[in-house]
Parts: structure tokens; sequence; C-alpha cells
């Protein structure tokens, strides 16, 4: 027996060094084969069973380690039954997992993320002249909203609208030889931050014009004539863009719209032209109600062969002006009363030049493929910067309240209840920042990161959702009760509509984030999709062998890490953060490998298992929002008033890796798979836990301590308004009156507790306090005004009979 053990052991070894040297087939045959002998020679028959060891090994060894042999004996029957496990894959979901590139998700998938990559990566600072906008401009346009007035009004004020097109606003990603700003992903997302911490409805109607839609497509992929016409209107907001893309049939599913072209000919401007004659109806359209141009998305037909043989060209993209003949720009949307502009936008048999494609008539049918290769930039600036500004206003303000609003003598941030919403909307607004700067960085280099941005989107949106509802729970019922003091509520009502757009976030989780990042991240999936359909053996040889010595490496590695908890790697930094690296690539690698069983179990069937793709979304995306936490911490120079964030973001992000992939285990069909991937895994069962008590209360009390640093570092992305701003800026006012007035309130406690006067109101205490010569003039003064402000904030608003009547 003892020889036996050992023999299996000496096997274990070398097959764990023929797959870490790229040798993966080898090393299970190695294993099998010399598992074969050690089995054997528990009997009498020692060398014979040692040659009959020998030949098996050779003979597999020949027959998977010899290229031709191996190509056409196995690699040929395999590629038959991969091929009939994938599931029909059409040309619109073709270009869909064409479009974009693999940036570090492609590390984080691959199970041996290379930390140093992240790091030497560069986020660059705004440049002089995107700072400057950010100190004048917009800090101008923020101090001239009043969003309660916007509610009441249902529309941006005239002062506003002109302020945001005199100024550049809805031109902020025209190149500047068009007029527009030229700006960058990250100024980009600096500002519709900024502005949406002041108004949801003023920030989508800045960030929608540049996002997905006319500019953005333009400048990608419109002729010179039509860049040269449109893109100065849109840049001075002459042409205010609408794009026309969703319908009531077809919302997140919008390859099959039934917005439908016909290739004819008529009459334009007196002339006979190729046109198209569309009929479409679009809801849902986002400043559709006062667009000078419209961006349409419709399923082109050609049944004359005007264009060419292709009768069904496929889905174009167009740009009409809004005073063509037929377009009808309806009726507004109240898209849960946030007052941004959302209206309809129909055409029956209406007639449009061909030209008015974007690209021109050689465009007819690539409107989707300009789609899905410009989502990546709109998707992942707009909502997650949109959001990261409701993240961090809702952490300032209620991290504000808490030492302001005083209940049983003590301020709320004392008691636990409070301080765990704190203490996560703290971490969680730290790792949103980290990861709306990182991905904005990622397409200001070049990358077009689909994936990534899917991630930000869907997981920053809801990371708003859950600070928002946080924040509303602290704020209790000055949080519930409308008007200019509320702080929250209209944005509270606007967080459905950001889970919803652009790409729904159930869709999003599903279906993009892991659905198509299985394809697009993992390093062999889609070469083995790709020579499938292009009939390439030669191609589909490498990427499985590829592929298997990919599952063997990790299957070592994981387990491995798995027994030693990743602490036997090595981490690109030192000091206690490095522990954070070396979990988060155990995780990797317990990701990879899993994937890689749910991929090889459930094949095509994969896509419709939601349930199992969605926790392995959920375990790729806090990967994801993890190592830009890490990176954060890191290029700010690894500061220890940011330590408690980053532990708190550590802690959540590795429980919610780690419970999304033992769900997947727990749940995947194949139990027999599952068990061989629990056991390589989580050979010691489950490792982490929720955020512990200590490291809430540690991040809650870095957002409430006195010198500030936490509290200012989590905001300062966003608009303080001035202190004679009902609701936030009248907060504000009111904790530097209390902070500056704390001295002389601890000379009146601490008479109070020695009985030097009687317990009563901090007011009248303090008036005792003068009359007893414990505290002087100036202290008092400031006692008053502080208790006065204190007194103020924690009001709410309220309306006579008539004037609620009109209220918004």
């Amino acid at each position: 027996m003892t020889t036996t053990l050992m023999i299996i052991l000496i096997a274990f070894a070398f097959s764990a060094a023929l797959a870490y040297m790229g040798r993966g087939y080898l090393a299970w045959v190695s294993f099998v084969a010399f598992g074969i002998f050690a089995w054997s020679t528990a009997g009498v028959n020692s060398p014979t069973a040692f040659k009959v060891t020998i030949g098996v090994y050779l003979f597999f060894a020949v027959l998977f380690g010899i290229t031709l042999i191996r190509r056409f004996i196995v690699s040929a029957p395999a590629m038959k039954i991969v091929a009939s496990m994938l599931p029909t894959i059409g040309d619109t979901e073709k270009i869909a997992l064409e479009a974009g590139t693999v940036w570090w998700d492609g590390d984080l998938f691959s199970g041996n993320p290379d930390w140093q990559k992240l790091i030497d990566f560069k986020i660059p600072e705004l440049n002089a002249e995107e700072q400057k906008f950010m100190d004048g401009p917009v800090e101008e346009l923020c101090a001239m909203i009043n969003d309660w007035e916007i509610y009441q009004a249902r529309d941006l004020s005239p002062e506003v609208w002109d302020f945001i097109k005199k100024n550049g606003f809805m031109g902020m990603i025209i190149p500047k030889e068009y007029g527009g700003l030229g700006f960058s992903a990250a100024a980009h997302s600096a500002i519709v931050t900024k502005i949406s911490s002041r108004s949801i409805a003023a920030a989508v109607t800045v960030m929608v014009p540049n996002s997905l839609g006319p500019g953005e497509l333009l400048i990608h992929y419109g002729t010179k004539e039509q860049k040269d016409h449109f893109l100065p209107r849109l840049a001075d907001g002459t042409d205010i863009p609408c794009f026309a893309l969703t319908e009531p049939h077809a919302g997140s599913d919008a390859a099959n719209g039934r917005s439908a072209g016909i290739v004819c000919r008529g009459s334009w401007e007196g002339k006979e032209v190729i046109g198209i004659n569309l009929t479409f109806f679009k809801p849902y359209i986002t400043l559709a109600p006062i667009a000078g141009v419209v961006g349409l998305s419709f399923n082109l037909f050609d049944p004359d062969n005007i264009l060419g043989e292709n009768k069904n060209p496929g889905i174009t993209c167009a740009l009409i002006p809004a005073t063509t003949s037929g377009l009808i720009l309806g009726d507004r949307h109240d898209p849960l009363g946030v007052p941004f502009m959302n209206g309809t936008v129909e055409g029956e048999n209406m007639f449009i030049p061909a030209d008015f494609i974007i690209g021109g008539i050689e465009q007819a049918g690539g409107g989707w493929r300009m789609l899905m290769e410009s989502l990546s930039a709109g998707r992942g600036i707009s909502l997650p910067s949109l959001s990261v500004g409701g993240a961090e206003v809702s952490c300032r303000a209620a991290g504000t309240y808490a030492l302001v609003r005083e209940q049983f003598g003590l301020p709320i941030g004392k008691f636990e209840g409070v301080r765990e919403r704190l203490g996560r909307m703290a971490g969680m607004a730290y790792v949103m920042n980290a990861a709306r700067k990182t991905t904005a960085a990622a397409i200001d280099a070049g990358e077009s990161p689909t994936v990534i941005s899917a991630i930000v989107k869907a997981y920053l949106t809801d990371g708003m959702r859950q600070s928002m509802n946080d924040a509303m729970d602290v704020h209790a019922g000055a949080g519930i009760s409308g008007g200019p003091r509320n702080i929250f509520g209209r944005a509270y009502t606007s967080i459905p509509i950001g889970i919803t757009v652009e790409g729904a976030n159930i869709l999003t989780r599903s279906l993009i984030v892991f659905g198509q990042g299985a394809i697009r991240c993992h390093p062999f999936a889609y070469p083995q999709v790709e020579a499938i359909m292009e009939n390439d053996l030669k191609a589909f040889d490498k990427s499985l062998f590829g592929h298997i010595n990919h599952i063997v490496k990790n299957s070592m590695r994981a387990f491995f890490l798995g027994l030693s908890g990743g602490m036997a790697l090595s981490a690109p930094v030192g000091g206690p953060e490095a522990k954070h690296y070396k979990r988060l690539t155990r995780m990797s690698s317990a990701f990879a490998l899993i994937a890689d069983f749910a991929l090889m179990t459930l094949g095509g069937a994969l896509k419709r298992k939601e349930y199992i793709s969605g926790r392995l979304a959920d375990a790729f995306a806090w990967m994801y929002l993890a190592s830009t936490a890490l990176k954060r911490f890191h290029d700010e120079g690894s500061p220890e008033s940011e330590r408690p964030l980053l532990d708190w973001v550590m802690a959540h992000a590795l429980y919610q890796i780690e419970s999304s992939l033992i769900g997947v285990l727990v749940n995947l069909p194949n139990r027999l798979a599952a068990g061989v991937a629990s056991i390589l895994a989580f050979p010691l069962g489950p490792r982490y836990q929720p955020p512990t008590d200590r490291q809430v209360d540690n991040a809650a009390a870095a957002l409430l301590d006195e010198d500030g640093i936490v509290r200012e570092m989590l905001s300062r992305e966003i608009y303080i308004p001035h202190a004679s701003s009902p609701g936030f800026g009248a907060l504000e006012h009111a904790l530097d009156l209390i902070t500056a007035a704390g001295p002389a309130i601890a000379k009146v406690k601490d008479a109070r507790k020695k009985g030097e006067i009687e317990k009563a109101s901090m007011l009248e205490m303090a008036v005792a306090a003068r009359t007893a010569d414990i505290i002087n003039d100036g202290e008092l003064g400031s006692i008053k005004a502080a208790e006065e402000a204190r007194d103020d904030v924690v009001q709410v608003d309220s309306f006579a009979p008539d004037v609620y009547k009109t209220l918004r």
C-alpha cells in the first residue's frame, strides 16, 4: 500500500509538472497510466503490469502528442460532436460577439491574471482644458440647476437649456474640428457624474447626445458630407439629437424590431432618387420631443434588387432631419415623473433618400455592426457615471446627516444599525468610482471593452439602487417627504430607469456579462467556435487542445490554491493588501475552472440556463470590481485612511464571488462534473464570509471621522451646493457650524456631567453655561447657530392644500 501511494504521488507530481509546461493532455494520460501501474503493483504480476502501463502511456502519448495523428483521429470526430452541441449563431449574434475588444476581463477569465499589467496601466488625470471646463462651466451649470423647479416645470429652465448649448455640453465627444469639445472619455464621465449629483434630468439631457446615437455614429461611420453638415449643428445644440432603436416588441431584443424600410425609387427635391419607404413606431426615445435630427434603426428590404442581389440587407441606421415630411415626433412619456424629454417617434410610408443612411448607401445593412461596435463607449460611461454621482451623494449626505441628526441624546451615526448602512455606502462608493475611472481610462486607451462596459452598466446602476435605499433608511422621515429639502426622493424614483435602459440589467447580467463574456473573454472558446463555423480542422485542433491544457492547468492551480487559500502565490505589492491580490487570483482560478465545467457539460444549453449564467456573471463582475478597487488603492499611494474601505470591498467581493460559484456547483445538472469541480475548486469548502462587524464599523468610522478625509475623498466628484440651497447645501452648512461649535458644546456637556448645570436641551444648557461663565458670548453664539441649523435640517416641507394640488 505504501508503494502504491508513493507511485500515485509521483504520478500526480509528474502530471502537475506536465500541466504547467503546457502539456495538459499528457498530464492526464500520465496520471491515469501510472495510476493503473500503481493499482497493478498490488497484485503478483508487477513486471507485466509495468509493461502494460508503459504501453498504454506510449499509445496515448503518440495519439495525442503527434499533431497529424491527433488531428484526424481525435480532433475531427470531436469537431463534429462540439458542432452538434453549439446553438446556431446568426449573423447578428456573430457581429455582436466580434464587436469590441478584450482587455483586463480576459486576464480575469484566464484563471491567472497578470496583476502587474493592471498596476502598470495608467489612469491619466484630466488635461488642463478639461479641468478648466470642470471648474468653470460644469460648476456654473450645477449652481444654476434647481432640481425641484425642474420637476415643477417638467423641463429644464430656458436659461439652463441655453447655457448647455452655448457651452458645448451637447458636443463633448465631437472632435474640435467640427466645433465640439473633443473631450476624453474620462472627462465625459466626470462631467456626467457631477451633473447627476445635482439633477438626474439635467444629467440625462447632457449624457444622451454624447452616448450611442447620431454623434457617435457619424464620427465613426458618417460620410464627409454628413459629418460636415451635422456635427457642427450637433456640437452647438442647433440640432438636438435622439436615437430611435427600441420598440414595443423589441426592447432588449433590438435586433428583431418591426420597423421596416423598403428600397424604392421616389421623388426628392424635384429629382428621382433611390430611396427608402419607411414605416416605424419607436417609443421610449429620450430627447425625441425636442429633437432636430433623428437617428433611426430599421430593417432594410430590397425586393427589387435595386441595391444589389441581397433582398434583405438587414439592420440599417439613417439620420433624418425632424422637418422631413412624414416624420412624427409624438407625445411625451412620463418616465416615473423624472422630467427629461422622452417620447415617441413614428412614420408611416414616409420616403427618405438613400443617402440619409449613415455612411451612405454603402452602409445599407451595416447598422447592427455600427451599433455593436459603438455601444461599449456609451454603455461604459453614461449610466455608470450617473450611478456614481448618485452613490456619492447618498454616501456624503447620509454620512453628514448621521453626524447632525440626534436621537436619544446621541448622533444617529453612533448606532450600529445606522453604521451598517453607512459602512456599506462607503464601500460601494469607493469601488463604484474605482470601476468608473478604470473603465473610462480603458476606453481612452483605445479599448472597446464590451463585457466590462456591460459589467459597469449593470452592477453600478444596481449599486446606486443599494446606496440610495441605504440613504433613505438613514434619513427616514426626511427622505420620504417631498419638497425642495428632500435630497434623495427625486433621484430615488429614477433608479428603475437606469436599471432598465441600455440593456435591462436582467438581460445584461445573464446574456452579456457571462453569455458573451464566456465566448469573448475565454482564451479558447471563440477560436473553437470560429473554427467550426469555418470548418477549419487545423484551427479547431489547436484551440481544442489549447483548451484542454488550459483546463488541466487551471484544475491543478485551483486545487493547490484551494488548499493554501492562495497564500503560496506571490503578489505584485507588499503590505496588508497583498493578501487581497492572492485571494482574488485564487477566485479567478476557481471561476475559470467552474466556467469550463459549465461550458463542457451544458454546451449551447448554457445560453438558456440563466440561473447558472447569472451566478457566473456575478462572480465575474465582482472580480472586475474588486480588481479596480485594488488598483485605486495602489494608485493613490495605499493611504491608511482608505484601508478600511478596501478591506470592506474585498470581503464583500470575495464572499459574492465564492457564494456565486458554489451556487453554480450546487445547481449544475451534471452532478458528477459538479462533484469533481467542487473538489478541485474548493477542496476545503467555502472560506469567505460577508464583511465582519469590525470591517463594517471601520468603514463607517472612516466616513464619520472628524477629520473628514474619507468623506471628502468619497465625494470629490460631486457638486456640493451652497449653504443657501435647501436640503444638501443646508445640511453641509449645518455640519460646518456644528463642527465649529464642537469645543463649546464639549464644555457644556462636561459642565452637565459635573452637575454645574441642569440637564435640558443643548441651547438651554448653553444659556445656563454662559450665565455660569463656563462659556463666553462667542461660544454661546456658535452653539445657537449650530443648534438652529441642526433644527432646520431635520424639518421637512409642507404645502398649503391649494399649492399641494399643483405640485408635480
